[in-house]
């Protein structure tokens, strides 16, 4: 089921399955923002990436001596999501520990995530509360994606000379090489290549910010990161959308690991405590 808020500026449209957004209109000039999950290219729209991000090795892992399986970016994205309501131009979602996802991965959680509109301005924050008695280990990370056109670029709020992670295309791993991303000071420009190797992997960034511009109007997107440690840009090579995708968290490299509490960028939260990530996007046409 499609839910849906409301301002002066924006509609918003959330999919209880994946909590997952599915639609972002102007209501201004009606352009939707959001892709809209052409099958024949990529179904996807905006996961959420929980409790890993990307692949692990044989999609496997251990934890405490024992051996789970865990698809590519988790399960939150295919699992049914419990509506909490809506108050004005906000709503928000709950996830929770099941039968099956405690096959996957033998915590008891809580994610809820919240959308708000401000003025032009969407607002998506996200709390991971551990309701174990130990530590629990996660990764948390946001891939929507917004429509555009090659030649759109995307400029950083600092100027960065990237390195992106070098990617394994048959594994989906990292490799321990990077390669410099191609990027004209702090813009790098959308072309029908830039993602022939899969998604650009960033990280050491200072950048607190990007604007994603339209080459042929005024239309931009300023999207926060969050202070999310990695950031992931990807799309269909050719394709008419960009995933802005800000990771707290990595897919694995080929170095296997011996405990997923030793996974990189892997998060580690106490007993009752909760984690919390927001990322903003701001629409300018």
């Amino acid at each position: 089921m499609v839910h849906y808020i409301e301002n002066e500026y924006l509609t918003l449209g959330v999919k209880s399955f994946g909590c997952e957004i599915t639609s972002l209109i102007s209501k201004e000039t009606g352009y939707e923002f959001m892709w809209q999950g052409n099958p024949d290219i990529w179904s996807g729209q905006a996961p959420i990436l929980f409790p890993i991000i990307g692949r692990l090795i044989d999609d496997k892992y251990t934890l405490s001596g024992k051996e789970y399986t865990l698809e590519k970016h988790g399960f939150a994205r295919r699992l049914e999501w419990e509506f909490l309501g809506s108050e004005g131009s906000s709503m928000a979602f709950r996830l929770t520990e099941n039968d099956d996802t405690l096959t996957m991965y033998p915590y008891s959680f809580e994610v809820i995530v919240r959308y708000s509109l401000h003025g032009k301005t969407l607002r998506v924050n996200h709390e991971v509360i551990n309701k174990n008695d130990g530590t629990m280990y996660f990764s948390l990370g946001a891939h929507p994606a917004f429509n555009c056109e090659i030649g759109d670029k995307i400029t950083f709020n600092v100027e960065e000379k990237f390195l992106t992670e070098k990617i394994d295309l048959v594994r989906s791993l990292r490799l321990p090489e990077k390669v410099a991303v191609e990027q004209d000071g702090a813009t790098i420009t959308i072309t029908n290549d830039i993602f022939n190797e899969d998604a650009l992997i960033l990280s050491n960034f200072k950048s607190e910010y990007l604007t994603i511009h339209s080459n042929n109007n005024r239309r931009k997107i300023k999207f926060t990161l969050g202070g999310a440690p990695y950031l992931g840009i990807w799309a269909k090579p050719g394709a008419p959308y960009v995933c802005i995708e800000p990771w707290y968290g990595v897919n694995d490299s080929t170095e296997k690991k011996a405990d997923f509490s030793q996974k990189d960028a892997i998060n580690a939260l106490g007993k009752g405590e909760t984690f919390i990530f927001e990322w903003t996007a701001e629409f300018t046409e």
